[in-house]
């Protein structure tokens, strides 16, 4: 599972950022609706999720079940994602998951069933929350590139 989610990762960050790059800044920056999140705002939200599972990924291999969760409008307002060049970004985004996509090659298999909260009933392992990471990228990025 974990070398899927690793050719997953690699790929994404490969092919996304020239996609992306394409888009015409009044595409990217377009708010739907006041309330929702511009295609550049999603990738911003990314880039938080990014940030959080992070903290993740190293913190259940040495504590024992962590609890980290964040409130993902607040992060997004606060980080004024939607104020920023778009070419930042992009491949702030980018460089973020290049690094995480090093910390998950580098994990001990023995650390993958360790177990951390996100602010849910029960407790995740850190397998899952790979997975789960992956999963939740590549959902937001089919919304920025209208796909599916």
């Amino acid at each position: 599972m974990i070398n899927a989610v690793i050719d997953k990762l690699h790929y994404l960050i490969d092919t996304i950022p020239s996609k992306l790059l394409s888009m015409a800044d009044e595409t990217f920056k377009l708010k739907p609706e006041t309330n929702k999140w511009s295609k550049q705002e999603i990738i911003g939200h990314l880039i938080d999720s990014a940030a959080n599972n992070h903290q993740r990924f190293i913190r259940i291999q040495y504590e024992n079940v962590p609890a980290i969760f964040y409130d993902q409008d607040k992060w997004n307002a606060l980080n004024h994602y939607q104020l920023m060049d778009s070419v930042h970004v992009i491949y702030f985004w980018k460089i973020y998951n290049q690094h995480l996509l090093e910390v998950i090659k580098n994990i001990p298999d023995a650390n993958l069933t360790k177990e951390g909260n996100t602010g849910g009933e029960k407790n995740v392992t850190l397998q899952w929350l790979i997975q789960d990471y992956i999963e939740h990228m590549e959902h937001h990025l089919k919304q920025v590139l209208n796909i599916g």
